[in-house]
Order: C-alpha cells, then sequence, then structure tokens
C-alpha cells in the first residue's frame, strides 16, 4: 500500500517545487523521490520495526525553495511534514502583517500539527532555505495508527516531544534575561546541529536576527548587540551568519552580561594573552 502517489500541493503554483524551481531545475530533480517507513522513523528518532515491507509503505518527498510557503493560516488541514533536509520557520501573522516566530523545523523534524484540532493550519511554516520534505497526509497517518500501534504510540512522542520544546521556550522567555535568552538560544542550535550530525561549534544561521528576537521575544537592536557582547568576551566568534561556538558551558549557565566595561577589560586581557602567545611561538 502506497501512503502517497500524488501531492495536492501541486495544485498550488506558488508551492509546487516543479513550478518554483525556475532555472534551478537541477536542484529538483536531484532531490530523493520517496523514503520506506523505517527510513521516516530513523529520521525522527523513533524505533524501527522488521515488520514493515520497505516496498508497502512509501512517502513521497517534495522540494521547496528558500523563501517558499508550504502552508499557509486558515488553508485545510491534511498533510503532516517530516523535514529531511533543510530550515524552515512557523509564523503566526496578526491582522497588520507582524510575524511571531513560533519555531524553526530543521532536519528530523515534523511541523503541521497544528492543524488536527480545526482542521486547519493555525501557522504559517516557509522555507529559510532549499527544503526537502516528507509528506504525510494525515488520513493515511490514522489508518497505519490502527494497524500498527508501536508507531502511532512513537508518533504521539514526536509530537509530545515538540510540544516540550516550545513550552521550555515560553518558559526561558518569561524567567531569563534577555542575554541568557540568547545564550540558550545558541546552546539549543549547538545541540540540535550534533544530533542532526553536523558541526556543533561552526554553524551558519539560516534565520536573521530579526527573526531570531521575533523566536526570543527581543527586538532586532538587542540580538544584535548581545551577540556583538558574546563575541566580545570570546563566548562566540561571529562572521555574518557564521558563528563559532567557543565556550558551550559559559552561554549554558549564563545568567546576565558583566557591565560593558569589565568586557572591554577582559578583551584586552584576551588580546595581550594571545599576543604574548604568538611571541613565544
Amino acid at each position: 500500500m502506497t501512503l502517497i502517489q500524488h501531492s495536492d500541493l501541486s495544485a498550488n503554483p506558488d508551492q509546487n517545487p516543479s513550478v518554483a524551481s525556475g532555472g534551478d531545475g537541477n536542484w529538483h530533480r536531484q532531490g530523493k523521490l520517496w523514503s520506506n517507513l523505517n527510513e521516516v522513523c530513523e529520521l525522527l528518532r523513533i524505533p524501527t520495526t522488521s515488520n514493515f515491507d520497505d516496498e508497502e509503505f512509501l512517502f513521497q518527498h517534495v522540494q521547496f525553495k528558500a523563501g517558499q510557503r508550504i502552508h499557509t493560516i486558515g488553508q485545510p488541514f491534511d498533510t503532516l511534514f517530516i523535514v529531511h533536509s533543510g530550515f524552515l520557520k512557523t509564523v503566526l501573522i496578526d491582522e497588520f502583517g507582524n510575524e511571531q516566530v513560533l519555531s524553526f523545523p530543521m532536519k528530523g523534524d515534523m511541523f503541521g500539527v497544528d492543524g488536527i484540532h480545526t482542521k486547519r493550519y493555525m501557522s504559517e511554516a516557509v522555507a529559510l532555505s532549499n527544503c526537502d520534505l516528507i509528506l504525510l497526509p494525515f488520513k493515511k497517518f490514522t489508518q497505519l495508527g490502527r494497524s500498527h500501534i508501536e508507531f502511532e504510540h512513537s508518533m504521539y512522542n514526536v509530537m509530545s516531544r515538540e510540544l516540550v520544546r516550545e513550552q521550555a521556550m515560553v518558559s526561558m522567555m518569561g524567567a531569563l534575561s534577555a542575554e541568557a535568552r540568547v545564550a540558550r538560544f545558541l546552546v539549543s542550535l549547538s545541540e540540535r546541529f550534533a544530533e542532526m550530525g553536523y558541526s556543533s561549534k561552526l554553524f551558519n544561521l539560516r534565520m536573521t536576527r530579526h527573526e531570531i528576537g521575533s523566536y526570543l521575544g527581543l527586538t532586532l537592536e538587542t540580538v544584535s548587540r548581545t551577540l556583538s557582547a558574546f563575541n566580545e568576551i570570546g563566548f562566540i566568534s561571529v562572521d555574518q551568519r557564521s558563528i563559532g561556538i567557543k565556550d558551550l558551558d559559559a552561554l549554558r549557565t549564563l545568567r546576565r552580561l558583566p557591565p560593558s566595561s569589565a568586557r572591554a577589560k577582559a578583551a584586552g586581557r584576551r588580546a595581550k594573552s594571545v599576543a604574548a602567545a604568538s611571541v613565544h611561538q
């Protein structure tokens, strides 16, 4: 039983990757077309089982370009999405067009769950980079759950995992200083990159500083100033969107930054130390 033969997204030119790929058709053709159920379970970091026939359960991949919308607020819900590669954001949009970033789905994350209750998506999902997504039609998911209870339970664990992450963010925003929020955000990114098999010490921010601020409840200026301060005192290195983690433990335990005068003195001592070390070499 193939779980999906054709994507309903193809009816919408804004969401049809073959239409939107433009001159970058090679990227679309090179994308993975199908994943079996065991591959999906591995991607979601849930138990796999040999009871599944690799050829019986197949899930379609769809590619999106950076800037494309995957689903919009109020759109009828029929599909869950699993990130195979790439980076996205989910947002709420008020009547004035202002965005509130809710999450940054990455490889191994699932989104679209907010559409289950009302049968309409309650948020908008936008690709921050070229993305390869796996489609999980909700009707087929429920059918599969009835015949494979262990898979259904594991999928509920995935949904709960996403909910716990969102609750932790809300709790953090209410309890921590602006500097600590940015620090914990960098720690979370570092840990998630490690889970994906990438470097946890050096990575690019796919989201803008404005989007980070929206996610953390901070202004763009506060995020930029905090990142500069972290760079100044040696917690991180910053080169535009490239972030190098220098002291993960300090970021994990930070509550507030020292005054700017103290940071300047510390930076001066480090500069002298580096200069002295280079002379001895």
